[in-house]
């Protein structure tokens, strides 16, 4: 037909249905063997589509060129179309922009919800449902629900957008529902944005192409390049200035033609906006405690008032949203960054932080608690929060020589703090498994937790998979094995697989124990190990520990 372009739509719908469909319908009722087979025989369904594709659009351009009808000189109603423009370089680079920017941002939502927020298992599968059902609603031929989505984008950033900054590892559904509907409605926009500077039908392959490089550029800049970069997730507000920065800014209340301003009272208006917004905002920074006061809540709101006021003017719109990501946390949060305290890797941010009103120093991973040290005199080597002595580790590591002897053999996956290597007594064998570079370097060499250096100095860390390391190991050769890799509240779960546990197996003398993990704030893992005691032929117990009830 004449618009091609609702096709992209359509597509796009079909690969959001693929998404949902897996985790929810085909993972859960089909065997891995059935899938295996499964996809092989779609995937030759696809190959051979395409190739029907391809031979009917050869056949086409055949009888059009023997008809004497070309692309350059098409005719309707016997009048004869000039060929299509070129596209600019400029309109390019916009292209390249107004898609990177959704791609980034669907990335940088999710680590953000991940990482902040709600670090709740197969979250990932959210932020990209909703990127990919933008591009069906800003494609559609039917453009109300993408102008009501432009319309919504601007003072969604505001409220929304103006929070990413904040850094204190806390957040709830209400959070995370407002950062899922901005990702979508700011995608909407920026996508029909894209769409409404589509060129000819005659360039729709450069046009996709284009799409595709702003694509893969968003998601670089998320997965290896912001990683390098920043300690935090800070490519997340940046691409929230670069959405606000692109996006159509069509007023909520057109109070300036109501007032019948000319072009020097629109000037005066705008002004007088951007100068509120850098003073209340230099404010809001200032008294920023943590806890939305009134008078914090106050400020945020009137920070708000004018940012909507403010929606039709580029500059006085975007000083509004930098002075609520500021205001709001944002100093905090780079105070943290400036003084050393968080490192990043491409597994996770963690944070330090020292209470010394309370004798305790933290280490965070997300929104998750992952090892407490008491800082008073001499209680650098006491085990503390979930590893304490009444936990199930705790009870089985502090008896092992009573178990296996003196030289009770010890496997760790996941390292943490080090905490449990108090546990550690002379003329025992531990080791250490641990992905992750950036936390051996905080748990044995920065000098900031004392446990490890204190309690297992020179006991070897593997680097790496645990499952892979721990196939390396001799079988038998393990007494005691914990398992506690988890990543904030998200689960490895290649580590809690019948696969998983044959490794464990391997590596275990036959009246060995393997202490597992199992708290969650999202997931109830007590079933999955349940079902792997029943299939396996393991002897489980479960031992449940409140430290606040001893």
């Amino acid at each position: 037909g004449e618009n091609p372009y609702p096709l992209y739509s359509a597509s796009n719908l079909g690969s959001f249905g693929g998404l949902i469909a897996y985790p929810l319908l085909v993972e859960p009722n089909m065997r891995l063997a059935t899938q295996s087979w499964g996809w092989s025989a779609l995937y030759l369904l696809l190959v051979l589509l395409v190739v029907a594709c391809g031979l009917t659009a050869a056949r086409l351009v055949t009888a059009r060129k023997l008809a004497g009808v070309t692309i350059e000189q098409r005719r309707i109603d016997d009048t004869p179309m000039p060929p299509a423009a070129k596209p600019s370089a400029r309109k390019i680079a916009l292209w390249i922009a107004l898609s990177a920017v959704p791609s980034g941002l669907m990335l940088s939502t999710t680590t953000h919800l991940t990482t902040d927020i709600m670090a709740m298992p197969l979250m990932w599968a959210i932020p990209l449902g909703l990127y990919l059902l933008s591009f069906s609603v800003a494609f559609a031929e039917r453009r109300l629900l993408a102008d009501i989505f432009t319309m919504l984008a601007p003072p969604m950033l505001l409220m929304a957008g103006g929070l990413t900054l904040l850094s204190q590892g806390s957040g709830g559904l209400l959070i995370a529902a407002t950062s899922l509907l901005m990702l979508f409605t700011t995608a909407v926009s920026l996508h029909a944005r894209l769409y409404r500077l589509r060129p000819e039908p005659e360039h729709l392959t450069l046009f996709y192409l284009i799409m595709a490089v702003g694509g893969a550029l968003g998601g670089i800049f998320c997965a290896l390049i912001a990683p390098l970069l920043f300690d935090w997730v800070y490519e997340h507000p940046i691409l929230i200035l670069a959405a606000a920065f692109l996006v159509p800014l069509p007023p909520l209340l057109p109070w300036a033609d109501w007032f019948r301003f000319g072009k020097t009272g629109q000037w005066w208006s705008a002004a007088v906006l951007s100068v509120a917004a850098i003073v209340l905002g230099y404010f809001l920074a200032m008294e920023w405690t943590g806890w939305f006061t009134p008078t914090e809540l106050a400020m945020a709101g009137g920070l708000l008032f004018i940012g909507f006021a403010a929606i039709g003017w580029r500059t006085p719109y975007m000083l509004a949203l930098i002075a609520l990501l500021i205001g709001i946390g944002g100093v905090a949060t780079l105070r943290t960054s400036a003084e050393g305290d968080r490192t990043r890797s491409y597994f996770g941010i963690y944070t330090i932080r020292s209470h010394p009103e309370i004798g305790q120093r933290t280490l965070s991973h997300g929104t998750t608690l992952h090892g407490t040290e008491l800082t008073g005199p001499g209680q650098s080597r006491v085990v503390t929060s979930y590893y304490g002595p009444n936990s199930g580790v705790g009870l089985a590591f502090d008896r092992a020589s009573a178990l296996y002897g003196a030289d009770a053999s010890v496997g760790v996956v996941g390292l943490g703090t080090g905490t449990l290597a108090c546990y550690r007594r002379p003329g025992q064998q531990w080791q250490f498994f641990e992905i992750d570079p950036a936390m051996i370097h905080i748990a044995r060499d920065s000098g900031r937790f004392g446990f490890f250096p204190g309690c297992a100095a020179g006991v070897p860390i593997q680097l790496g998979d645990a499952r892979l390391k721990l196939q390396e190991t001799p079988a038998g050769s393990l007494d005691l094995l914990a398992i506690d890799a988890f990543s904030s509240d998200a689960i490895p779960l290649h580590m809690l697989t019948r696969e998983a546990f044959a490794v464990y197996q391997r590596a275990m003398q036959p009246d060995g124990i393997v202490l597992v993990h199992i708290s969650n704030r999202f997931i109830n893992l007590e079933p999955v190990l349940r079902a792997m005691e029943v299939h396996g032929g393991w002897h489980a117990m479960l031992r449940y520990d409140d430290p606040d009830a001893n």
